[in-house]
C-alpha cells in the first residue's frame, strides 16, 4: 500500500474510529486489510470499528461480490456533546485531503495566539 504513515507512539488529537472513517471517505472500496495498515490497527479492531459505525448509523455498506463498498452517512451529527451540531462531513472535511494535497506543508496557522489561555 502507497502512502502508509509511519507508527507512532503517545496520544493523538484523532480516534481511531475517525481515522476508519477518514479511510473509507478516501475510498469507499477499501479492504479491511488496507485500513489496518494504513491507520495502525488490527484487522480485527477495524472490524469491530466499522461494526461500532454501522451499528450507530454512521455508515453502511453493500457487498459486490467479494468487496464491500462503503457508504457514509454525512449529515449524521457527531456523537460526543461538545461536538453538538457538527455532522460527519464537517469532520472529514479537516482529515480527509485531496491526493495532490498530501505531503504538502502547511502554512501557520492564523489566530493561534486567540487560542492561548490569560
Amino acid at each position: 500500500m502507497v502512502g502508509v504513515p509511519e507508527p507512532h507512539s503517545g496520544w493523538t488529537f484523532v480516534t481511531s474510529h475517525a481515522r476508519v472513517l477518514a479511510a473509507i471517505a478516501d475510498n469507499p472500496n477499501i479492504r479491511i486489510r488496507d485500513i489496518a495498515a494504513h491507520c495502525r490497527l488490527t484487522e480485527r479492531a477495524v472490524q469491530r470499528i466499522i461494526s461500532d459505525l454501522e451499528q450507530d448509523g454512521y455508515l453502511s455498506h453493500t457487498r459486490e461480490g467479494r468487496a464491500n463498498t462503503y457508504r457514509i452517512e454525512p449529515d449524521k451529527v457527531l456523537r460526543h456533546p461538545a461536538e453538538a451540531g457538527l455532522s460527519v462531513a464537517s469532520l472529514l472535511s479537516l482529515l480527509v485531503q485531496d491526493e495532490s494535497d498530501r505531503g504538502k506543508a502547511s502554512g501557520p496557522v492564523t489566530g493561534a495566539t486567540s487560542l492561548t489561555r490569560h
